[in-house]
Formats: structure tokens, sequence, C-alpha cells
């Protein structure tokens, strides 16, 4: 019997390692996480920073949220020899900043550390990533709470290049080069991604499967954790990974 393919978690925006413990359905899974660099401001350098931290697996499958998806992505159409299987959930194959005002804050943003980031990039930020069923989690979310996150996790310089990675970014003519099973997580309210996200996705990734989880935001993996690592669980299962 081949022995199960370890789950990589890559991290969404804020860069942090994920909370391994709060995924309770996984727990009798191989798992590990990662921070990502500061210094990346190019998501092609980034595959590259994935993939070496891969190199020791003999199978694996990414299991990427929000800008970790699209780094999965972008891992994925590499078409690497471990990778078996991949879970995108809150992704995008190409750069959801569509809001002026964001663009706005977007360009602003490397010249306004400190006070400015903190009380107004982040603030902003935060509120694009709220849903209007975020108190009813598991663990009940809020936009402090993604704020908060947010300042302590994600340095200025940090934020500023992981914007800078995806204004250009599109993955789109390249999603059909992915061809392993494919989940796509969709939270059902995310006025940061947008609906338009998941279909391209599901358009260009051949035999993907979505699972839309009700009454959800895009912070899902952080509100809704037990849920959330229940439908990675019936994936694998269905897979046979």
């Amino acid at each position: 019997m081949k022995p199960q393919p370890t789950l990589v978690m890559i991290p969404c925006f804020a860069g942090a390692p994920w909370q391994l413990e709060q995924m309770v359905h996984l727990q009798d899974r191989a798992m590990r996480t990662l921070r990502l660099p500061d210094d990346v401001r190019d998501l092609e350098k980034l595959t590259n920073f994935i993939v070496d931290q891969v190199q020791d697996l003999e199978s694996y499958v990414l299991v990427g949220d929000s800008y970790g998806a699209v780094a999965s992505i972008a891992v994925a159409t590499r078409q690497p020899k471990g990778l078996k299987g991949l879970v995108l959930s809150g992704g995008f194959a190409k750069s959801p900043i569509t809001s002026p005002l964001l663009k706005t804050l977007a360009a602003l943003a490397p010249l306004f550390p400190g006070p400015f980031y903190r009380q107004t990039t982040l603030r902003f930020h935060a509120a694009q990533l709220a849903s209007s069923f975020d108190q009813e989690g598991e663990i009940p979310w809020s936009t402090a709470k993604s704020r908060a996150f947010f300042i302590k996790e994600t340095p200025h310089k940090a934020y500023v290049n992981r914007v800078r990675s995806i204004e250009k970014v599109d993955y789109t003519p390249l999603l059909k080069k992915i061809d392993m099973p494919t989940l796509i997580l969709t939270p059902e309210e995310d006025k940061l991604i947008g609906k338009e996200a998941a279909g391209i996705l599901l358009k260009g990734i051949r035999g993907s499967q979505e699972v839309i989880m009700l009454r959800t935001g895009h912070m899902f993996r952080f509100s809704h954790p037990g849920a959330y690592s229940l439908e990675v669980r019936k994936f694998l299962e269905r897979m046979v990974l």
C-alpha cells in the first residue's frame, strides 16, 4: 500500500503558517505548512520557493488559500512529479483587485508605511475580506480580527511585495496544464475575489470539482476550520488520496 501524500498548506496573503491543529478532520494525515517569504515580489520566484520546500516529499497535495491558491496554481502548471492533488480555496487565476479604491490604496501602499498602512490600508483590506456570515463561524470572525492578524503577521514590505506580485499575473491560459484531482472550495459570499474567479478555475482545470460552502465568507479557513477540513478530507477520500 502506497503511503498517503503529505498535505502542504500554502498561506494566504498574510503569509503566516496555517494553524494545523485547527484542521480537526485531517489530524490523521501528514501535514506541513510554511511561512511565505517577505522579500519576494514575483510569483514565479515564490513558486521556486515552494518547490524547494517540497523537494523531500515523494508525493504531496497542495492546499492553497486565497493568495496561496494562486501560488499553488503556479506550482501545478509546472506539472511537478510529486504533486498528486490540489485544493484551492477562495482562489483565483488572475488578480482579483478590480475596485478602483483598492487599486489606489495598492498604488499608495509603498509610499506610506507605518500608521497609514496599519490604520488605512489594512482597515480597508480587512473590510474587503469580511462577510455577513463571519460571526456565525465555529470561530466567530470580524474585520477587527482580520486587521489584527495582518498587523501581527504581515510587515509593510511583505504586503507591498505581494500586491506587486499579482498586479499583472494571469494564469488562466496555463490552467489546461493542470491534470490532477482538483477541489475548488468557494465561500458563499466573497466580495474581494468575486463569483467569476471560481468559474474560471472550473472551466480551465480539467475535471475539477467545486464545493460551495454555504454561509461562509472569504475568511472561512479561519472562521470555519472544522467544516473546511472536512471538505478537504472528503475530497481526499473520493480521490483515494
